[in-house]
C-alpha cells in the first residue's frame, strides 16, 4: 500500500475512500490534471463492535493532505450515508460544496451545528445544468430514489465521461418527481460513455425493486385492518415514504402525527421545497392524546432498532406523548440493514410482550416497503442505455460489489473492476486498471471527539465487554511496607452485594498483601512492583472465574 501516492496529471483516476466495503461512509474521489473532485461524504452507523460510538466516518486523510487541490465536493442526495459526514469533515477539506436545493437545506442545518464550518460555501445546482469544477464538468441528472432531488452525476473530462450513479432505482410510478427518463441515459451511451461507477446494494437480487406507489396502496390495505392506534416506523430521510404513509392514512380517515427530531427536520426541508404541499397538516405531539385511538396514525423514527430513537422509547414506555396499549399496531416500513437485526428484534419483542401487533414487510401479503436501490434487472437496463466501456461497482459490502462486477461481465462489458476502499483505479488513457492503493479507514464519532475507529480506547472497551476489569490501589512507605490495606474495585466480575462473592474480593486483597510483603526487601522500582501485583492479580482472577480480566494497579510510594 502506497503512503505517498502521486497521481499522474495526465491520467483520469478514481478512488473510493469509503463505502465500497461497508454500508454507509461513502466518499469517492476523481483525480485529473492535479485536482480532485469528491462525490458524497456520508456517515455509517456503528454496531456493538464499536462500544460507546454511534457514528462512523470515512477517513479523509488522503484528501486532507491535498486540500489545496480539491476542486469541490458534490453531494448526490440528502441521505445520511451520503451527506452526514460533511459537517464533521469539512474543516479538514475546506472546499466548495455542490448540491441541489433540497440537499442544500439539509446540509446548511448540519453545517450550522459545527462552528468550525463557518465559511463553508454551498453552490446550489439545478439538474441538467452543467457546472465547471476545476478540470471537470459535472452535470446532475435526476433519478428516482426515496428522497427528493436525488441525482446521478456525469463527470466529463477531455479523456472521457464517467457516470457516477449515486443511489437510484427504476420506479415507474414514483410519488415524488418523474420516472427516470431513458432518453437522458441513452444519449450518454450514444455519445460514448467511458465508465459507469454504480450502486451495488441490490446487485445480487433478481428482478425489479418495485414502486413506491404500490407501498401507498399496501399501507392503506394494512391500515384498514387496524382498529386502534397505528405507529409506522421508517427511515427519517425517506420523504417518499412519508408521503405514502400520509396518503394511506388519509384514505383511512386517520390524522397523522410525527415523532422524532430527524423526521421533523427532513419534513421541514421538504415543505420548504414544496414537496408536501398536498399533504394535510400534522397533529402536534402535545395533541396526540386528544385524537380518538381509531383516528390516529403516528410516524416515528427508529426502524433499525436504535436505542435512542422514538420507536425504541415507545417500546420501553419512555415517550411522554405516546403510550401504546394492547391491540395497537406498529408497522416497520423498512428492511433491516445487515447487522441491525438483533436490535430490531429486541424492540419488536418488547412491543409483542405488551400485546402490540407488529407488522414487518416479510410477514404481510401487502407491499409496505420497496428498496430505493436497483435490482439486477434494473442495473442491466442501465447498462443497455449507457453502454459503458468500464464498470466500477461501489456502494455496498464486498459480496454486493462482486455481484455487480460479475453482472457486468455477464453483460459483456469490456472491463469490470471490483475495488476495495483505497483502490486507485486508472480509468484513462488506455486500459483501466488498479495501479495502486492508498490508506483508508474509518473514524469514530464520540460525544467530545473524533478518533480513529482502531483507537486503543475502543479496542479496550471492546475487551471490557467480555472480560470485566479489576483495579487495585496500593500505598507503601519508603521501606516498601503497606501503609493501609489495599483497595480493590471490580466491574463486570462480581456482585458486590453478594457476601460470598465479596469474600473473593477479600481473598484477592490478601493475595495483593502477600505479594507486596514478599517484595518489600527487594530493590525494585515502584513500576516493577505494580507489574508484579498486576500479573498475580490477573492470574488469581482467571483461576477462580476463568475470565481474562483487564487488570490495572496504581501503586504509590510515600
Amino acid at each position: 500500500m502506497s503512503k505517498s501516492f502521486k497521481s499522474n496529471p495526465e491520467e483520469l483516476i478514481f478512488i473510493p475512500l469509503g463505502g465500497s466495503e461497508q454500508f454507509g461512509a461513502n466518499l469517492n474521489v476523481y483525480g485529473y490534471k492535479g485536482q480532485w473532485l469528491a462525490i458524497d461524504c456520508g456517515i455509517g452507523f456503528a454496531d456493538q463492535y464499536y462500544p460507546g460510538v454511534d457514528i462512523l466516518l470515512p477517513d479523509p486523510t488522503f484528501l486532507a493532505d491535498r486540500h489545496k487541490d480539491i476542486a469541490g465536493l458534490i453531494i448526490t442526495h440528502a441521505h445520511e450515508d451520503h451527506v452526514g459526514g460533511v459537517a464533521h469533515l469539512w474543516p479538514q477539506l475546506k472546499c466548495s460544496l455542490y448540491c441541489t436545493e433540497f440537499t442544500a437545506i439539509i446540509l446548511k442545518k448540519k453545517l450550522a451545528e459545527n462552528p468550525e464550518c463557518k465559511g463553508a460555501r454551498i453552490r446550489i445546482i439545478k439538474q441538467h445544468e452543467p457546472v465547471e469544477i476545476g478540470p471537470f464538468t459535472a452535470k446532475f441528472l435526476p433519478v428516482t430514489h426515496s428522497i427528493p432531488e436525488a441525482s446521478a452525476i456525469t463527470v466529463e473530462t477531455d479523456l472521457g465521461t464517467v457516470l457516477h450513479s449515486g443511489d437510484w432505482n427504476l420506479d415507474p410510478t414514483p410519488v415524488l418527481g418523474e420516472p427516470i427518463k431513458a432518453e437522458t441515459f441513452k444519449q450518454l451511451g450514444d455519445d460514448g460513455l467511458l465508465a459507469y461507477v454504480g450502486d451495488s446494494t441490490n446487485a445480487g437480487v433478481d428482478g425489479y425493486s418495485g414502486s413506491e406507489k404500490n407501498v401507498e396502496k399496501g399501507l392503506a390495505d394494512v391500515f384498514k385492518t387496524c382498529e386502534q392506534r397505528i405507529v409506522v416506523t421508517m427511515f427519517a430521510s425517506n420523504i417518499s415514504r412519508v408521503r405514502s404513509i400520509c396518503k394511506a392514512a388519509e384514505a383511512n380517515d386517520r390524522q397523522v402525527a410525527i415523532l422524532g427530531w430527524s423526521l421533523h427536520r427532513m419534513i421541514g426541508a421538504a415543505k420548504d421545497c414544496g414537496f408536501m404541499d398536498d399533504i394535510k397538516d400534522f397533529i402536534p405531539e402535545k395533541d396526540i392524546n386528544l385524537i380518538p385511538r381509531d383516528k390516529l396514525l403516528v410516524i416515528a423514527t427508529g426502524s433499525q432498532g436504535e436505542a435512542r430513537a422514538q420507536i425504541a422509547r415507545i417500546a420501553r414506555g419512555d415517550n411522554k406523548h405516546l403510550k401504546l396499549n394492547a391491540g395497537d399496531t406498529v408497522v416497520f416500513s423498512a428492511r433491516p440493514i445487515p447487522g441491525n437485526e438483533k436490535e430490531i428484534s429486541f424492540v419488536q419483542n418488547r412491543l409483542v410482550s405488551s400485546h402490540v401487533n407488529v407488522v414487518n414487510p416479510r410477514d404481510t401479503k401487502h407491499c409496505i416497503h420497496v428498496s430505493g436501490h436497483p435490482n439486477r434487472d434494473e442495473i442491466k437496463q442501465m447498462y443497455d442505455w449507457v453502454r459503458p466501456k468500464i464498470v466500477v461497482p461501489v456502494h455496498g459490502e464486498r459480496t454486493m460489489i462482486e455481484d455487480q462486477a460479475q453482472l457486468a461481465r455477464d453483460c459483456q462489458i469490456e472491463q469490470a473492476i471490483a475495488p476495495q476502499n483505497g483502490s486507485v483505479i486508472k480509468l484513462a488513457p488506455g486500459k483501466a486498471e488498479i495501479i495502486d492503493h492508498v490508506e483508508t479507514g474509518l473514524l469514530a464519532v464520540e460525544p467530545g471527539r473524533i478518533i480513529s475507529a482502531g483507537h486503543v480506547a475502543i479496542s479496550e472497551r471492546r475487551k471490557l465487554q467480555f472480560s470485566g476489569t479489576a483495579h487495585a490501589s496500593i500505598v507503601i512507605d519508603g521501606h516498601g511496607n503497606l501503609v493501609a490495606r489495599p483497595q480493590l474495585s471490580m466491574v463486570g466480575l462480581i456482585d458486590n452485594k453478594d457476601d460470598e462473592e465479596q469474600e473473593l474480593a477479600e481473598d484477592l486483597i490478601d493475595e495483593i498483601e502477600e505479594v507486596i510483603n514478599g517484595l518489600k526487601r527487594a530493590k525494585m522500582t515502584t513500576e516493577d512492583m505494580a507489574e508484579k501485583v498486576r500479573i498475580r492479580l490477573r492470574k488469581d482472577i482467571f483461576e477462580v472465574l476463568r475470565i481474562q480480566a483487564k487488570v490495572s494497579v496504581h501503586l504509590t510510594r510515600i
